[in-house]
């Protein structure tokens, strides 16, 4: 019987319990199932949220499979009980006079203002009663996860002032004040502006008043690829079978990184030769052509591969669940690094080299449009304007006056 440690981890601003010990498959699915301890690739341990609840839950679970180490853990909570117990008390204060035009049920309220604390009491309620509402609209957690954290900004900066009285006139000063003084980039921006949208519109019942705050333009990013020559050297810089049928897959039907950890050895269908994506962005599914070469590959990975997929078809060999989305990334920059590619591109940038490399093939934009999975051409026609496949039959006007014309040189 081995020993598990229980130490203090800190986990994304968050104090966890890290889990640690030899990889054991029943151990990985005690604590798994028992209590709901998730996998960290980057600490490359298993975590639950410290609590005391969540430390009961580990010691029931792991009962009669192992012995439990948890000194480092005890001494934590220790060292902890005393910094709170040598905290002087909070102390009470009240909102100051109605200097920012906030309506009057809000000026003599008392509140307890905590020196450390991110985001005050008065409106503490905000984040909660946004994060409902993402969940009852079934908003994606990507997307819930951003508006959370962008509303958390305009939390912070006001402080002790309500959010729930704000007027369309602070709202503005404040996007004003992201701009200028915060310097946020154009999306930033524009997340912040919807995440605000969503509290005060959907969550208060506010009217699109909105509307009249002018968003900033998006620049026109051209998307970035690589040619066939830098694919060749990527694919080439990776030694590992499972790592190389990953990448294949990604350029080889196009696949955003959350589609392809997402993808159950179910979705491969050989017969009608289609890879099915289920839920992909935007909850739309979609079918994608399956290359002959690809399900060799896929084919030869699984008989291979130990220990076998038995679910996704690129399983995590720890958790056994997806793969992580962060892990895929780290792939495809280390295999760029090996390949000594300098470019300033991503693993979506294989799906960009997808479309462009079918439209320098002569394949009609339409068909492209339906195998990326977007909602609008005009998405798709951005690949127009890097693909090659017109750009050669065009001949500047230099080339022609400088035939037709004798100039010197």
């Amino acid at each position: 019987m081995q020993t598990v440690i229980l130490k203090p981890l800190q986990h994304r601003e968050q104090e966890c319990i890290g889990i640690y010990f030899e990889n054991d498959p029943k151990l990985n699915g005690a604590i798994q199932k028992n209590a709901k301890a998730k996998w960290s690739q980057t600490k490359k341990a298993w975590y639950v949220p410290l609590s005391k609840e969540n430390y009961n839950k580990l010691f029931f679970a792991l009962k009669g499979l192992a012995g439990i180490e948890h000194s480092a853990l005890h001494q934590y909570l220790a060292e902890k009980k005393k910094q709170v117990s040598a905290k002087p008390l909070p102390v009470a204060a009240s909102i100051p006079a109605n200097k920012h035009s906030i309506p009057a049920p809000w000026i003599n309220q008392r509140v307890i203002l905590y020196k450390k604390e991110k985001i005050r009491p008065v409106n503490a309620h905000v984040l909660p009663a946004m994060q409902q509402h993402l969940k009852l609209k079934a908003y994606s957690p990507s997307t819930a996860k951003t508006y959370l954290n962008e509303m958390a900004q305009l939390l912070q900066t006001i402080k002790d002032i309500p959010a729930d009285g704000l007027t369309q006139e602070l709202l503005k000063r404040y996007l004003v004040y992201c701009y200028e003084k915060l310097k946020l980039k154009e999306n930033t921006l524009h997340s912040r502006i919807n995440a605000m949208k969503f509290y005060y519109e959907k969550v208060l019942n506010r009217e699109k008043f909105f509307w009249e705050i002018p968003r900033p333009k998006k620049p026109l990013q051209l998307p970035k690829l690589l040619n066939e020559n830098e694919l060749a050297k990527l694919f080439n810089a990776l030694t590992n079978k499972k790592h190389k049928a990953m990448l294949f897959t990604v350029y080889s039907a196009g696949l955003r990184v959350s589609e392809l950890v997402n993808l159950k050895i179910a979705d491969i269908d050989s017969k009608r030769m289609q890879i099915f994506i289920e839920r992909a962005k935007g909850k739309k599914d979609r079918v994608v052509n399956l290359s002959p070469v690809l399900l060799d590959i896929l084919r030869s990975y699984i008989k291979d591969y130990k220990p076998k997929p038995k679910h996704y078809l690129f399983e995590s060999e720890q958790t056994l669940t997806a793969y992580p989305t962060r892990t895929v990334q780290q792939i495809f920059g280390n295999a760029k690094y090996k390949a000594g590619i300098r470019k300033e591109v991503g693993i979506h940038s294989l799906r960009h080299s997808f479309a462009t490399h079918l439209l320098d093939k002569g394949t009609d934009i339409r068909y492209i449009k339906d195998l990326l999975g977007h909602f609008n051409i005009k998405t798709t026609e951005r690949y127009l304007h890097v693909s090659k496949r017109q750009l050669v039959n065009i001949i500047s006007p230099f080339d022609d006056l400088w035939k037709k014309s004798s100039i010197d040189w």
